[in-house]
């Protein structure tokens, strides 16, 4: 199965590099490439892309901003020639950044990344549809199986992701918005932007704070109402 993906990226010079890199790559399909977001809409609604090539400074809407206001579901690489914006596009749940020029070596990383979770997503999928109690995620070269009540939280830390368990702690590399997109929606919850939790792990809350036994979570004041509203409904014993 071949990923499909796009460049999005003002200067022509970039774009024919990544072009000439993708030809280079045997699992990676390349879709088309546009130079500003506005113009990747169309591509974007009309195929299921898997990754995007996203330059930061552009005409009309930098990539950063793009990512802001729009629900992008593929897994975006940023190819960008400033460093600055790393921790920016790491908060946007980007898999990788990579810093012009950028080396075949680097870019083939972050490809095999992308590849990597594609093909976890279908062993979970497959997985889910006979069992529904777990999830298999790549952590230090193996591919673990990881049940869903034995993981009490997942903390989003830059450019990868920890996994806290009944047991230890794990490093996996993905994006908190593809993790979130295989745990089931009525045990987990995103409670911040770094943070989701298993809701039946939960010990006590405090204001904003969750007592998750071995660690105290903060939900975000903009998802405060929502969260808790979900965490209580139904449990909640009325006086």
């Amino acid at each position: 199965m071949k990923l499909k993906c796009i460049i999005i990226d003002d200067e022509p010079i970039a774009r024919k590099v990544i072009q000439e890199f993708i030809q280079e790559i045997d699992f990676l399909e390349l879709i088309g490439e546009v130079e500003n977001p506005l113009k990747a809409m169309s591509l974007l609604d009309n195929n299921a892309i898997d990754i995007i090539f996203l330059d930061i400074n552009m005409p009309k809407i930098n990539g950063l901003d793009f990512l802001k206001s729009s629900k992008v579901n593929a897994n975006v690489i940023m190819t960008t020639a400033y460093a600055d914006y790393a921790v920016d596009a790491y908060s946007l749940d980007v898999l990788d950044y990579l810093v012009k020029p950028i080396s075949f070596e680097r870019f083939l990383k972050a490809c095999n990344k992308a590849k990597e979770i594609s093909e976890l997503k279908k062993i979970t999928t497959g997985e889910q549809n006979k069992i529904n109690d777990h999830f298999f995620i790549k952590c230090d070269k193996i591919i673990e199986k990881i049940y869903y009540d034995d993981l009490i939280y997942a903390e989003a830390l830059l450019n990868y992701v920890m996994l806290y368990t009944n047991s230890n702690k794990k490093i996996v590399y993905v994006t908190m918005k593809s993790l979130e997109g295989q745990l089931p929606g009525d045990i987990f919850i995103k409670v911040h932007k770094s943070f989701i939790v298993n809701k039946n792990k939960i010990k006590s809350i405090e204001g904003n704070m969750l007592d998750m036994g071995i660690a105290l979570i903060t939900i975000s004041q903009n998802l405060l109402q929502e969260v808790l509203s979900e965490i209580l409904k139904d449990k909640m014993i009325k006086r």
